[in-house]
This record gives C-alpha cells, structure tokens and sequence, in this order.
C-alpha cells in the first residue's frame, strides 16, 4: 500500500495504475485531464494528488465476493492517504450497495461515490481535479475551513457525501463539517452532539443513517 507523499502527482495530473490502460475510464480521461501510468501503485488505482487517491469497485469486484473489502481493509491499516471510493452501482450490484456504504462510510471513514458506469466515474475524477487544481491555485488562508479539509480529502467530494445523508442540504453540511472536519468524526458524533449543530430531529436521522 502507498502512504502519502510516496508518489508524486505533478500539478493538475492524475496518476493511474497500470492496470487501467486502454480502460474505458482512461480513455474518456484522456484530453480532459493528463493521465500518466505507473506501476506499483499497489491497492490504489488512482492518485489525484500526493494526499488524495482513489479506490474503483467495479460492478464485478461486488458480484465476486468479498476480495474488494479486504482490499478496502488493508489500505485504510496500511495508508495515510485520504480515500475515495467510487463504487459501481448497477442493477445488479444495487443488492450489495448498502452493505458496500456501511464498511466505507462508517466503519472506514471513507468518502463514498455510487456512479453508473466507467464513463460516469471518468467524469466524477474529471470533476474532482479540477476542483483539487482550483483550491490549490486559491489562497487557503483566507478560509479555515477549506484549509482543514484540504490536505484530507478532495472538498467538494466529502461537502456532496455529507449533503446525501436524510435531512441535511448545503447549509447543514457545511455546518457539519466545519463542527466535525471529518466524515470520520461526523460518523462517531453522539446524538447530543449533533443536536447542537442540526436540532433534534436532523440530529436523529444523521445517527440513525
């Protein structure tokens, strides 16, 4: 597994396992964003930036057992990355979903993002580069907030994570996340904690999702 800082992403790049060449995900990431293939990446497919990389559940991974969690397991031991996991949500994987969004989101503490197909998730890390390059050329200091979250994970990916959750839309959110600063924290909030920054009732459903 890779720990951060070990592989360098030059500015506005994505660096992809080699396993992923001639993809489809690659092939539809080619000409939007500079996409460059190495080796040894380990249990990682994708780096978005020396802290930030993703993890791909394909459909199949879901379908064939259980290699996927153990794979999830062993970067979040092993890793100081901060990672997001795209999963294929299809017909036919919808059935694991739920199981798939319990070991992430609240046993891992990882950011979550269901998309169709290859090409959905092409655009998804097309989004969440551009979103990387606009923070870093902006001045961090002028924003706690941001400057927090910034070296954890990709922003606007954890700010749309938390906006699935019943009850709570941008507003709550950010709130949230400003209170908490992680999905980690926000995940292992009590009640009472909760209630403090949402009332009662969108406190209830936090906990219970």
């Amino acid at each position: 597994p890779v720990t951060a800082g070990s592989v360098v992403v030059p500015y506005g790049h994505v660096v992809g396992n080699e396993k992923w060449r001639g993809s489809e995900i690659a092939q539809r990431l080619q000409g939007k964003i500079k996409l460059i293939f190495e080796d040894g990446l380990g249990l990682v497919d994708f780096h978005l930036s020396n802290r930030t990389c993703i993890l791909y559940i394909s459909e199949a991974d879901l379908v064939a057992g259980d290699d996927f969690k153990r794979r999830l397991v062993r970067f979040r031991n092993a890793s100081s990355l901060g990672g997001i996991v795209i999963v294929e949500r299809t017909q036919i994987s919808d059935q694991y979903f739920l199981a798939v969004q319990k070991l992430v989101v609240l046993e891992l503490g990882m950011v979550l993002l269901p998309v169709a197909n290859q090409g959905e998730a092409s655009q998804l890390i097309t989004q969440l580069v551009s979103s990387y390059v606009r923070e870093q050329s902006k001045d961090h200091n002028s924003n706690p907030f941001l400057r927090k979250q910034c070296s954890q994970l990709a922003e606007a990916s954890v700010f749309r994570t938390v906006q699935q959750i019943p009850g709570v839309g941008k507003t709550k959110a950010l709130l949230l996340l400003q209170q908490f600063g992680s999905i980690h924290r926000l995940c292992n909030a009590s009640v009472e904690e909760l209630e403090l920054v949402v009332g009662q009732t969108v406190a209830q459903q936090i906990h219970t999702f």
